[in-house]
């Protein structure tokens, strides 16, 4: 039997479904308003016999109305009767009086005629109206499909909205208890009065809830990184791209609970995207080895790790039994002492070294799909939460041996001797560049100047300088 449909995707579904219904409504609407844009289709449908019938009838006609011959005597008479008939009376010209001698430029035969333009009346200009709008719903399909467009996109928003304010809450009723059990204060907003301590609402798919009172570290942050549900363009791309729900948990270690060393346990995509996005991972541990000879680990985590030896003492028998037991939920396991978050480009590099933090970060899926209720879904989750204070305590005891302290401590010297290097040729190049610049500015001045003596002096003056850096660099030994 095939799984159930996720409610999630209801709306998705519904706004595809609608759009090909308004797709077939325009279609429908476009081939009516050609039929009725023809105005001379009623007289193309005709019946052949008809025509055939009033040819025959016109030839009857043509039969019954036949005349009796007349001789050509009779034909004569009635032409000269119709030409008397024809005959028009004309009117006197009314020049007839005039001596044609007495007025020059007269012409008899000449006629008169009437200027046409002074009777004309004015002249009509017909405006260019548009077409007529009929009165119908598909003259407005257009107008239809983005009113509807509109109305799902309201719809999917307040649907979505609430279901990952559900979510939220969810989580929180069902880890308020413990968090109260291993923290002084959950829901700390950073006011020194917190009247109502819980989730911050971020945004409307992103939850936070910083709690802090707990030995071993500074606070911990819990952000549940949601869909956008409330988005109907990234629900639709969710179908191409499957993403999922998460929480991620970061610990600010204290600086005396926390050895010097670097590791990260991900699954195989994660671990690539860390390898080229974090800075600390990228430095000290970018090599990718394999989890499952060693630790028994599903085949699609890879360990990255500066230090053996705190892997090793790290990842227990209880933390791979769990990560063994719920592999879909562990996205990664950060532990670091270098975090100092994403590489920076190079457009953005830093003049010095970067403020680093002892941290550990872990990201948990939330499996809401397969049909999971979202009490479900907690409970399975709940684990995974629990296993971040187990890390704490056992990070807080780990202690590297003195030949791996010596090893993480070299591996720190070099990264911060190649980053002043790095920096140092930065700094000359800026520094030799703002010369150039206060050089070309002093030869600007002199030039507007119309002193030719203080054009001589400042030339002479650079000549040297140019001569003597052109000049071998020689040692002084005394003798």
């Amino acid at each position: 039997m095939s799984s159930p449909v996720d409610r999630s995707h209801w709306p998705t579904i519904f706004a595809l479904t609608l759009l090909f219904v308004s797709y077939n409504i325009a279609n429908a609407g476009i081939n009516h308003l050609d039929i009725e844009d023809n105005e001379f289709a009623e007289f193309e449908d005709f019946d052949v016999e008809d025509v055939v019938g009033g040819v025959a009838s016109d030839q009857k006609n043509v039969v019954h109305d036949y005349e009796e011959p007349t001789t050509p005597e009779q034909d004569k008479e009635a032409a000269l009767a119709d030409e008397d008939e024809a005959t028009v009376e004309t009117e006197d010209n009314e020049f007839e009086h005039v001596d044609e001698d007495e007025y020059e430029g007269y012409e008899k035969d000449s006629t008169s005629k009437p200027d046409l333009k002074l009777n004309e009346g004015p002249k009509i200009t017909f405006a260019q109206l548009p077409a007529h709008l009929r009165s119908n719903w598909e003259s407005y399909y257009l107008e239809l499909v983005i009113l509807a467009g509109l109305v799902l996109y309201f719809f999917n928003f307040f649907l979505g909205r609430s279901k990952n304010q559900r979510i939220a809450e969810t989580w929180y009723s069902a880890f308020k208890g413990p968090l109260l059990e291993k923290f002084a204060l959950v829901g700390d907003d950073g006011k020194l009065e917190n009247s109502q301590p819980g989730l911050m609402k971020e945004s409307e798919n992103v939850y936070l809830l910083w709690c802090s009172g707990r030995t071993g570290c500074e606070a911990v942050l819990f952000e549940l990184r949601l869909l956008k549900r409330q988005d109907l363009v990234a629900m639709v791309m969710n179908l191409f791209r499957p993403q999922q729900d998460q929480v991620h948990v970061k610990v600010f270690m204290n600086d005396s609970d926390m050895d010097t060393f670097v590791m990260c346990l991900a699954t195989k995509k994660t671990a690539s995207r860390l390898v080229r996005e974090m800075a600390d991972i990228s430095v000290y541990c970018p090599e990718k080895k394999s989890a499952v000879d060693k630790f028994g680990l599903p085949a699609n985590f890879v360990l990255m790790s500066e230090i053996g030896e705190a892997s090793s003492t790290l990842l227990d028998v209880r933390v791979c039994s769990l990560i063994n037991n719920i592999p879909e939920v562990i996205e990664s396991i950060h532990f670091s002492d270098q975090y100092s978050g994403p590489k920076q480009t190079e457009d953005t590099a830093p003049s010095k070294m970067p403020e680093v933090k002892k941290m550990l970060i872990f990201n948990f899926n939330l499996p809401l799909k397969n049909g999971k209720s979202i009490v479900e879904a907690v409970e399975i989750i709940r684990p995974a939460i629990m296993l971040t204070f187990h890390c704490i305590d056992r990070v807080k005891r780990f202690r590297l041996s003195k030949e791996f302290k010596a090893k993480a401590e070299k591996n720190r010297q070099k990264v911060e001797e190649a980053f002043l290097k790095s920096t140092h040729v930065a700094r000359a190049e800026a520094a030799a560049a703002r010369r150039e610049e206060k050089r070309r500015l002093e030869k600007e001045k002199i030039l507007q100047d119309d002193d030719p003596e203080k054009q001589r002096k400042w030339e002479e003056k650079e000549n040297k300088r140019l001569a003597k850096k052109r000049m071998p660099k020689m040692k002084a030994i005394k003798v």
